[in-house]
């Protein structure tokens, strides 16, 4: 209640509070939102080498001007070789 009051008796804090209150959550909605994307990964145990599973196909976020995406034989070798 101490809060309530305050504002009660100083009414021009209100729009501040309101402001903060506003930025406070959508930088925590942002950043539950950027935590829930698929590009992410915060999960070390389960796939402790995420870059392996990355889909070729798939654009990621990168400024790709007609660039054509080809396996590297010398990586399929060495993959390979590990499994």
């Amino acid at each position: 209640m101490g809060l309530f009051q305050l504002l009660m008796k100083k009414k021009e804090l209100i729009p501040l509070v309101a402001f903060i209150s506003f930025a406070a959550v959508g930088a925590s909605s942002f950043a539950v939102y950027s935590l829930q994307k698929s590009d992410v990964i915060i999960d070390r145990k389960r796939n402790p080498e995420p870059w392996e599973s990355v889909d070729p196909t798939v654009p990621q976020k990168l400024v790709t001007i007609n660039q054509q995406w080809k396996p590297i034989e010398e990586l399929q070798k060495v993959r390979k070789a590990t499994k």
